[in-house]
């Protein structure tokens, strides 16, 4: 899959958990979402385009995709 295609996929979960007040469960919704629909290789892509630029990316999905790293 185009990167640019995960990046718009990601920041559209991003903007639908930026409702929520608190961005530390945001961020956690982010990435449970991400691990629960994303395949391996679509996580493993994203992850490496957020260390090698990620600056596509908005900062709730960046700090969503720095805790997936450790996951």
């Amino acid at each position: 899959m185009k990167i640019e295609k995960l990046i718009r996929m990601a920041n559209d979960i991003g903007d639908f958990f930026n409702a929520q007040s608190n961005k530390e469960i945001a961020a956690e919704g982010v990435k449970k979402h991400i691990l629960r629909s994303w395949d391996p290789r679509m996580r493993r892509e994203i992850i490496a385009y957020c260390q090698q630029d990620g600056t596509a990316l908005n900062d709730l999905v960046r700090t969503a995709i720095s805790r997936l790293e450790q996951a």
